[in-house]
């Protein structure tokens, strides 16, 4: 039972620190957010099991990992209010050409990888921006004044 409490309580320190190091996919990690994850795997680890390096204690410490992000995903899914708490929300960081240094600011998030993103996108310039959106999973959605010409009033297409 050690175990599984364990667990629990390193399953939600690993979601709040996630959530509190910032919005970043995979591929956009540093290298020293990718060193910091990968090493807060052992450490994890060896704050479950206590060393203990038994099959059983390995299988009920991922199961109790597992069983909490499922409970996690019902959460979100069966009371749609929690889902800003579990994932997080969107975050307006360019409206109308401009970037919102607060957002950016808040996020973390330098004008130059914002830049770098836009070009991506095939954005030559952020002020063909009418608005971008950081998603919750890291990603920047733009919307280009092109894109709102085209588009009814009401923000609802047919």
């Amino acid at each position: 039972m050690e175990i599984v409490i364990r667990a629990a309580v390193m399953f939600f320190f690993l979601w709040a620190v996630t959530r509190a190091v910032g919005r970043s996919t995979l591929g956009e990690l540093s290298t020293f957010e990718l060193l910091l994850y990968v090493v807060m795997g052992d450490l994890i680890q060896q704050a479950v099991t206590q060393q203990d390096y038994s099959v059983t204690s390995g299988i009920l410490g991922i199961s109790v990992f597992a069983l909490l992000t499922v409970a996690l995903n019902w959460i979100q899914w069966r009371f749609p209010r929690t889902r800003s708490l579990v994932y997080g929300k969107p975050l307006v960081i360019v409206r109308g050409g401009e970037v919102l240094p607060a957002s950016t600011r808040q996020q973390r998030l330098s004008s130059t990888d914002l830049f770098a993103v836009a070009r991506q996108q095939g954005i030559r310039s952020i002020s063909e921006v009418e608005l971008a959106v950081l998603e919750a999973d890291g990603k920047v959605s733009f919307f280009t004044r092109s894109d709102s010409e085209g588009a009814p009033e009401t923000g609802v297409e047919a």
